[in-house]
């Protein structure tokens, strides 16, 4: 039975290690985002947008 214990003790050392290993090597991960691509098009839409709330707030 102390067999048993001792064993069981050992596993949940070991997955506990584990899990601390894996946690702190996912938080040192350095993760990249991709740059916005410049299109046009989605800035001329924010300009008339821009100009449709200036002339809704001017009424």
């Amino acid at each position: 039975m102390l067999t048993v214990l001792i064993i069981s003790i050992i596993i949940v050392i070991v997955v506990l290690l584990l899990a601390v290993l894996t946690t702190s090597k996912a938080y040192t991960y350095k993760h990249t985002v991709d740059p916005i691509k410049d299109d046009s098009h989605h800035e001329s839409r924010d300009a008339d947008e821009k100009s449709k709330n200036t002339e809704s707030t001017k009424q």
